[in-house]
């Protein structure tokens, strides 16, 4: 994805909040070779450029000053109680350099799973993305995971989730769980032997 910015040679809360007022964001972009650098972009732009998802997860092209740089998003900070983005971060990305960033996770294939389809359990979702770390051109923009073999109250971890070529997932602790299956409150284990013999009967 591409955007426009300009530098702001202009500081403080006073002239931010001038620019806002004038329909422009403040930002700031550091880290890679060049110092950091106050920056001012289009409101409208993005505020619809960071509500896709792939705005978060993605190496982003910045024309700043008519040169382009490559940068990942880092932070925004929103109004609070408004539909406005108050500031935004970005980071150079080197292309030789691996970046660790977080990327969400989509899940798959829950209703063809033993877990739903024949014990008609729940599926909870415990982590909505996960750290990585890659090079910038192995960036994936979401990660999968298959819930298409989870059986009757079982859990997916991060270690039975395939990693795209070239990503490395950054794990702090213990194997986390993605994912569990939950059985419906007041469900008997003979109810869900009976599923499981209709479906059976059915094929």
């Amino acid at each position: 994805m591409k955007f426009t910015a300009t530098t702001r040679s202009v500081l403080g809360s006073s002239a931010s909040r001038r620019l806002r007022r004038a329909g422009r964001l403040p930002g700031i972009i550091y880290g890679g070779k060049g110092e950091a650098l106050s920056i001012e972009l289009d409101h409208n732009e993005i505020y619809h450029a960071v509500r896709k998802e792939e705005f978060h997860a993605s190496v982003l092209e910045m024309v700043l000053d008519g040169k382009v740089e490559t940068v990942l998003l880092r932070a925004v900070q929103w109004h609070a109680y408004k539909p406005q983005v108050l500031h935004i971060d970005f980071q150079r990305v080197d292309a030789n350099q691996k970046i660790t960033t977080k990327v969400p996770l989509h899940f798959i294939n829950e209703e063809e799973s033993p877990a739903v389809k024949l014990y008609s359990n729940n599926i909870s979702r415990v982590l909505n993305e996960v750290e990585i770390s890659c090079l910038p051109k192995d960036l994936p923009q979401f990660i999968e995971v298959d819930l298409s073999k989870l059986e009757d109250g079982a859990a997916v971890h991060l270690s039975n989730v395939v990693a795209p070529a070239g990503v490395e997932f950054v794990i702090h602790g213990d194997d986390p769980v993605v994912a569990t299956a939950v059985s419906p409150k007041g469900a008997s284990a003979d109810n869900a032997e009976e599923s499981a013999e209709g479906e059976a009967s059915a094929e």
